[in-house]
Protein backbone atom coordinates (compact mmCIF):
# COMPACT_ATOMS: atom_id res chain seq x y z
CA UNK A 1 0.00 0.00 0.00
CA UNK A 2 1.56 3.66 -0.85
CA UNK A 3 1.57 6.40 1.38
CA UNK A 4 -0.91 8.97 0.21
CA UNK A 5 1.06 12.14 0.29
CA UNK A 6 4.77 12.75 -0.45
CA UNK A 7 6.52 13.60 2.45
CA UNK A 8 6.06 17.23 2.51
CA UNK A 9 2.51 16.70 2.44
CA UNK A 10 1.61 16.93 -1.48
CA UNK A 11 -0.01 14.56 -3.87
CA UNK A 12 1.84 15.31 -6.79
CA UNK A 13 5.65 15.45 -7.94
CA UNK A 14 6.73 16.91 -11.09
CA UNK A 15 9.96 16.31 -13.02
CA UNK A 16 11.34 18.15 -16.02
CA UNK A 17 13.09 16.02 -18.17
CA UNK A 18 15.26 17.27 -20.96
CA UNK A 19 16.46 15.43 -23.43
CA UNK A 20 19.91 16.47 -24.71
CA UNK A 21 20.98 14.22 -27.89
CA UNK A 22 23.49 13.95 -30.50
CA UNK A 23 23.90 10.97 -33.23
CA UNK A 24 26.99 9.66 -34.19
CA UNK A 25 29.27 11.03 -37.47
CA UNK A 26 27.56 9.52 -40.64
CA UNK A 27 23.27 9.04 -38.50
CA UNK A 28 21.02 10.98 -38.53
CA UNK A 29 18.08 10.79 -36.54
CA UNK A 30 15.21 8.36 -38.00
CA UNK A 31 12.22 10.26 -37.58
CA UNK A 32 12.21 13.90 -38.23
CA UNK A 33 9.79 16.96 -39.07
CA UNK A 34 9.69 15.78 -42.62
CA UNK A 35 8.52 12.51 -41.57
CA UNK A 36 8.98 10.39 -44.99
CA UNK A 37 12.96 8.47 -44.89
CA UNK A 38 15.31 9.02 -47.57
CA UNK A 39 15.73 6.38 -49.98
CA UNK A 40 18.56 3.83 -50.27
CA UNK A 41 19.86 4.82 -47.08
CA UNK A 42 20.92 8.02 -48.53
CA UNK A 43 22.01 10.21 -45.10
CA UNK A 44 19.08 12.46 -43.92
CA UNK A 45 20.65 16.25 -44.13
CA UNK A 46 17.50 17.73 -42.67
CA UNK A 47 17.36 15.57 -40.38
CA UNK A 48 20.65 16.01 -39.02
CA UNK A 49 20.70 19.97 -39.05
CA UNK A 50 17.13 19.89 -37.39
CA UNK A 51 19.03 17.77 -34.94
CA UNK A 52 21.89 20.02 -34.41
CA UNK A 53 19.56 22.86 -33.12
CA UNK A 54 19.78 21.38 -29.32
CA UNK A 55 23.48 21.84 -29.06
CA UNK A 56 23.32 24.89 -30.93
CA UNK A 57 20.40 27.05 -29.59
CA UNK A 58 17.79 24.78 -27.79
CA UNK A 59 19.63 23.50 -24.55
CA UNK A 60 20.58 26.87 -24.26
CA UNK A 61 17.16 28.06 -24.26
CA UNK A 62 15.67 25.59 -21.88
CA UNK A 63 18.22 25.89 -19.35
CA UNK A 64 17.73 29.69 -19.17
CA UNK A 65 14.16 29.29 -18.83
CA UNK A 66 14.32 26.36 -16.24
CA UNK A 67 17.07 29.05 -14.25
CA UNK A 68 14.39 32.27 -14.21
CA UNK A 69 11.98 29.81 -12.70
CA UNK A 70 14.16 28.39 -10.10
CA UNK A 71 13.59 24.48 -11.09
CA UNK A 72 16.08 21.99 -11.31
CA UNK A 73 15.37 19.13 -13.97
CA UNK A 74 16.88 16.19 -14.83
CA UNK A 75 19.19 16.49 -18.14
CA UNK A 76 19.83 13.09 -20.52
CA UNK A 77 22.76 13.86 -22.07
CA UNK A 78 24.43 11.72 -25.54
CA UNK A 79 27.85 11.04 -24.11
CA UNK A 80 29.27 12.20 -27.84
CA UNK A 81 28.21 15.77 -26.19
CA UNK A 82 30.66 16.16 -23.98
CA UNK A 83 33.36 15.81 -26.59
CA UNK A 84 31.09 17.95 -29.09
CA UNK A 85 29.87 20.50 -26.85
CA UNK A 86 30.93 20.15 -23.00
CA UNK A 87 30.46 23.57 -22.08
CA UNK A 88 26.67 23.21 -22.41
CA UNK A 89 26.99 19.75 -20.02
CA UNK A 90 29.35 21.73 -17.56
CA UNK A 91 26.98 24.73 -17.34
CA UNK A 92 23.94 21.99 -16.95
CA UNK A 93 25.35 20.45 -14.29
CA UNK A 94 26.61 24.35 -12.44
CA UNK A 95 23.37 25.17 -12.25
CA UNK A 96 22.48 22.26 -10.08
CA UNK A 97 20.71 19.54 -12.68
CA UNK A 98 20.54 15.94 -12.24
CA UNK A 99 23.04 14.83 -15.37
CA UNK A 100 22.12 11.75 -16.25
CA UNK A 101 23.62 9.00 -19.08
CA UNK A 102 21.93 8.57 -22.69
CA UNK A 103 24.42 6.06 -23.75
CA UNK A 104 27.35 7.45 -26.42
CA UNK A 105 24.84 8.82 -28.97
CA UNK A 106 21.16 8.25 -30.38
CA UNK A 107 21.67 5.67 -32.57
CA UNK A 108 23.19 3.17 -30.29
CA UNK A 109 20.05 0.72 -29.72
CA UNK A 110 20.98 -1.46 -26.65
CA UNK A 111 19.19 -4.73 -27.28
CA UNK A 112 21.14 -4.61 -30.42
CA UNK A 113 24.59 -4.90 -28.85
CA UNK A 114 26.73 -7.90 -27.20
CA UNK A 115 27.02 -7.27 -23.90
CA UNK A 116 30.13 -6.29 -23.65
CA UNK A 117 29.72 -3.80 -26.31
CA UNK A 118 26.55 -2.51 -24.04
CA UNK A 119 29.19 -2.56 -21.46
CA UNK A 120 31.49 -0.65 -22.83
CA UNK A 121 29.19 2.02 -24.11
CA UNK A 122 28.21 2.76 -20.74
CA UNK A 123 31.72 2.81 -19.52
CA UNK A 124 32.27 5.53 -22.14
CA UNK A 125 29.40 7.34 -21.77
CA UNK A 126 29.55 7.65 -17.85
CA UNK A 127 33.39 8.83 -18.21
CA UNK A 128 32.66 11.61 -20.83
CA UNK A 129 29.63 12.59 -18.84
CA UNK A 130 31.94 12.49 -15.27
CA UNK A 131 34.23 14.69 -17.24
CA UNK A 132 32.30 16.90 -18.59
CA UNK A 133 29.66 17.68 -15.62
CA UNK A 134 32.20 17.13 -13.05
CA UNK A 135 30.21 14.30 -11.04
CA UNK A 136 29.35 10.74 -11.98
CA UNK A 137 25.89 10.18 -13.63
CA UNK A 138 23.98 7.88 -10.95
CA UNK A 139 20.91 7.96 -13.53
CA UNK A 140 20.07 6.51 -16.93
CA UNK A 141 17.91 6.19 -19.99
CA UNK A 142 18.26 4.46 -22.77
CA UNK A 143 18.28 5.79 -26.52
CA UNK A 144 14.49 5.39 -27.43
CA UNK A 145 13.87 4.05 -23.91
CA UNK A 146 14.07 0.46 -24.84
CA UNK A 147 16.77 -1.66 -22.74
CA UNK A 148 18.73 -4.83 -23.56
CA UNK A 149 17.62 -7.92 -21.70
CA UNK A 150 21.11 -6.97 -19.88
CA UNK A 151 20.69 -3.19 -19.22
CA UNK A 152 19.33 -2.77 -15.81
CA UNK A 153 22.25 -5.34 -14.23
CA UNK A 154 25.27 -3.80 -16.25
CA UNK A 155 23.78 -0.45 -14.81
CA UNK A 156 23.68 -1.97 -11.31
CA UNK A 157 26.93 -2.85 -11.60
CA UNK A 158 28.37 0.12 -13.38
CA UNK A 159 27.53 2.03 -10.10
CA UNK A 160 24.05 3.23 -11.65
CA UNK A 161 21.19 3.72 -8.53
CA UNK A 162 18.25 4.07 -11.18
CA UNK A 163 17.41 3.70 -14.41
CA UNK A 164 14.01 4.82 -16.44
CA UNK A 165 13.84 2.32 -19.14
CA UNK A 166 10.33 0.77 -17.03
CA UNK A 167 6.71 1.45 -17.88
CA UNK A 168 4.63 -1.21 -15.71
CA UNK A 169 3.99 0.68 -12.92
CA UNK A 170 3.00 4.35 -11.62
CA UNK A 171 6.03 4.85 -8.89
CA UNK A 172 9.65 3.63 -8.14
CA UNK A 173 10.55 0.09 -7.12
CA UNK A 174 13.17 -1.81 -6.57
CA UNK A 175 14.79 -3.85 -8.79
CA UNK A 176 17.18 -6.82 -8.24
CA UNK A 177 19.92 -7.45 -11.00
CA UNK A 178 22.74 -10.06 -11.74
CA UNK A 179 24.42 -6.62 -11.19
CA UNK A 180 23.15 -5.65 -7.67
CA UNK A 181 19.81 -3.82 -6.98
CA UNK A 182 18.62 -0.80 -8.90
CA UNK A 183 15.86 1.66 -8.61
CA UNK A 184 13.45 1.04 -11.85
CA UNK A 185 11.69 4.77 -11.95
CA UNK A 186 9.13 4.39 -14.72
CA UNK A 187 8.93 6.50 -17.00
CA UNK A 188 5.67 8.49 -18.50
CA UNK A 189 4.87 9.52 -21.93
CA UNK A 190 2.03 11.09 -22.17
CA UNK A 191 3.73 14.83 -22.18
CA UNK A 192 6.88 14.23 -24.40
CA UNK A 193 7.19 16.71 -26.99
CA UNK A 194 8.97 14.31 -29.51
CA UNK A 195 5.86 11.96 -29.97
CA UNK A 196 3.70 14.32 -29.61
CA UNK A 197 4.80 17.07 -32.02
CA UNK A 198 6.80 14.94 -34.63
CA UNK A 199 5.63 11.69 -35.03
CA UNK A 200 1.37 13.23 -34.39
CA UNK A 201 2.22 16.46 -35.71
CA UNK A 202 0.65 18.05 -32.71
CA UNK A 203 1.35 21.63 -31.91
CA UNK A 204 3.33 22.80 -29.21
CA UNK A 205 0.69 24.14 -27.12
CA UNK A 206 -0.66 20.79 -26.89
CA UNK A 207 2.31 19.74 -24.03
CA UNK A 208 0.63 22.45 -22.08
CA UNK A 209 -2.87 21.44 -22.73
CA UNK A 210 -1.94 17.30 -22.34
CA UNK A 211 0.21 18.55 -19.08
CA UNK A 212 -3.10 20.20 -17.54
CA UNK A 213 -5.00 17.16 -18.42
CA UNK A 214 -2.76 14.83 -16.60
CA UNK A 215 -2.17 16.95 -13.81
CA UNK A 216 -5.77 17.01 -13.30
CA UNK A 217 -5.83 12.83 -13.33
CA UNK A 218 -3.26 13.03 -11.19
CA UNK A 219 -4.80 15.43 -8.54
CA UNK A 220 -8.13 12.72 -8.65
CA UNK A 221 -6.25 10.05 -7.59
CA UNK A 222 -6.31 9.23 -3.62
CA UNK A 223 -2.69 8.15 -3.83
CA UNK A 224 0.66 10.27 -4.27
CA UNK A 225 1.48 10.27 -7.78
CA UNK A 226 4.53 11.54 -10.11
CA UNK A 227 4.65 13.10 -13.54
CA UNK A 228 7.05 13.06 -16.09
CA UNK A 229 7.48 16.08 -18.32
CA UNK A 230 9.65 15.90 -21.29
CA UNK A 231 11.17 18.09 -23.73
CA UNK A 232 14.08 17.59 -26.39
CA UNK A 233 16.72 20.32 -26.50
CA UNK A 234 16.00 19.99 -30.39
CA UNK A 235 12.19 19.76 -30.33
CA UNK A 236 10.98 21.91 -27.66
CA UNK A 237 14.05 24.29 -27.33
CA UNK A 238 12.95 26.20 -30.13
CA UNK A 239 10.66 29.38 -29.03
CA UNK A 240 6.82 27.42 -29.18
CA UNK A 241 8.29 24.29 -27.45
CA UNK A 242 10.16 26.62 -25.10
CA UNK A 243 6.24 28.71 -24.30
CA UNK A 244 4.41 25.23 -23.75
CA UNK A 245 6.79 24.64 -21.01
CA UNK A 246 6.87 27.96 -19.85
CA UNK A 247 3.39 27.37 -19.57
CA UNK A 248 3.30 24.08 -17.41
CA UNK A 249 6.13 25.60 -14.95
CA UNK A 250 3.41 28.22 -14.16
CA UNK A 251 0.44 25.53 -13.42
CA UNK A 252 2.96 23.63 -11.19
CA UNK A 253 3.96 26.79 -9.59
CA UNK A 254 0.46 27.93 -8.82
CA UNK A 255 -0.65 24.93 -7.36
CA UNK A 256 -0.27 24.21 -3.60
CA UNK A 257 -0.43 20.26 -4.25
CA UNK A 258 2.28 19.91 -6.12
CA UNK A 259 5.98 20.18 -6.57
CA UNK A 260 9.23 19.84 -8.71
CA UNK A 261 11.49 17.14 -8.37
CA UNK A 262 14.16 15.80 -10.22
CA UNK A 263 13.84 11.85 -10.71
CA UNK A 264 16.65 10.72 -8.18
CA UNK A 265 15.28 12.70 -5.48
CA UNK A 266 11.30 10.45 -6.22
CA UNK A 267 13.21 7.96 -6.25
CA UNK A 268 14.48 8.66 -2.49
CA UNK A 269 11.74 10.64 -1.26
CA UNK A 270 9.68 7.33 -2.48
CA UNK A 271 12.07 4.39 -1.39
CA UNK A 272 14.17 6.14 1.83
CA UNK A 273 17.91 4.96 2.16
CA UNK A 274 17.68 2.70 -1.39
CA UNK A 275 20.58 4.68 -2.26
CA UNK A 276 22.36 4.09 1.12
CA UNK A 277 26.23 3.41 0.43
CA UNK A 278 25.79 2.93 -3.25
CA UNK A 279 27.20 5.51 -5.58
Amino acid sequence: MTEETWPNGRHVAVVINVMYEKWSPGSAPGIGPMGNPLPGGALDFQALSWSEYGSRTGIARLLSLLDGHGVTASVYASGILAEHAPETIAAAAAAGHEICGHAWSQDVILPCLSPEAERADIEASTAALEAAAGRRPLGWISPRCTPSAHTAGLLAAAGYQWFGDVFDADLPYLLETEGGPIVALPFGLDVNDLPMMIRYGAPARELAASFSYLFAAASAEPSKAFLDVTVHAHVAGRPSGAQALREILKTVTRSEDCFFATRAEVAELHLPGAFKDRG
